[in-house]
């Protein structure tokens, strides 16, 4: 990423990342090392976690990885707190976790449909609650929620999901209001269809790829580092007037 821009206010500021095992969260836990940030991830990918945690402390990075669960929220808040102790108080928190495996209506329980809110939208709002008072203190911050088109694109079967992302959205609003009298900023990042491991894996197909090209305006295929610029310049102070907006990173694809 040498290419690309070097943001000074991220150096040496505690930043943490939910799920930055792999995928977009690994990209993004990548570029925040590279910025010189004091980067706390966790993940429930120990092995994979830990593997990254070594090669980039190797290579003069400050990270820390915690395995972590983060539907369970006294664990995630734990697990916070410990960075925080390492690395000093969170000035940018990045909600990144989640799960968009597919489901249908009519196959969904009351027990899956709160599996499927803890995982997509329930542990963000805790992560605000347990950063936010450091944030206060500091007189500046910011929080950077994910959403996603899939809502914006009449998706089908991911409703829950849908219904989380687009609960994502109102969420980062409040937010922006609450917090914004601190100084603390407060914005949406809403991915495309990033080709990460797991995408390409379970949903890539010649088929999927043709209807791509149909709906995508730039032509190309978008990747973590994509979307990990963006966070990039919502978290530096290059963005500290910004708050209570989205930033869709897929090509010109959707609309909201």
């Amino acid at each position: 990423m040498s290419e690309y821009a070097i943001y000074p206010s991220l150096k040496g500021m505690p930043v943490i990342i939910s799920g930055g095992a792999s995928g977009i969260g690994e990209g993004m836990v990548r570029a925040f090392a590279e910025q010189g940030s004091k980067v706390g991830f966790v993940d429930i990918a120990d092995e994979a976690g830990n593997k990254l945690e070594a090669e980039l402390t190797a290579a003069g990075g400050t990270v820390k990885f915690t395995r972590c669960d983060i539907t369970d929220i006294s664990a995630y808040q734990a697990a916070i707190k410990g960075f925080e102790a390492a690395h000093g108080p969170t000035l940018a928190l990045v909600n990144n976790a989640a799960n968009d495996t597919r489901h249908t209506i009519a196959e969904m329980t009351p027990e899956a449909w709160d599996r499927n809110m803890a995982v997509n939208l329930k542990h963000a709002f805790f992560a605000v609650q347990a950063v936010a008072p450091g944030m206060v203190t500091a007189g500046r911050g910011s929080i950077i929620n994910f959403g996603s088109v899939s809502w914006m694109t009449n998706t089908a079967e991911l409703t829950v999901y849908t219904s989380a992302k687009a609960g994502a959205h109102g969420m980062t609003r409040s937010m922006a209001r609450e917090y914004g009298k601190y100084g603390i900023r407060a914005n949406t990042l809403v991915p495309g269809w990033i080709m990460t491991e797991r995408q390409l894996k379970l949903w890539a197909t010649p088929e999927a790829f043709a209807m791509l090209e149909q709906v995508q305006p730039v032509k190309g295929r978008l990747y973590p580092e994509d979307v990990a610029r963006m966070v990039l310049f919502l978290a530096a102070d290059d963005s500290k007037m910004i708050s209570g907006q989205d930033f869709l990173v897929d090509g010109g694809w959707a609309h909201n």
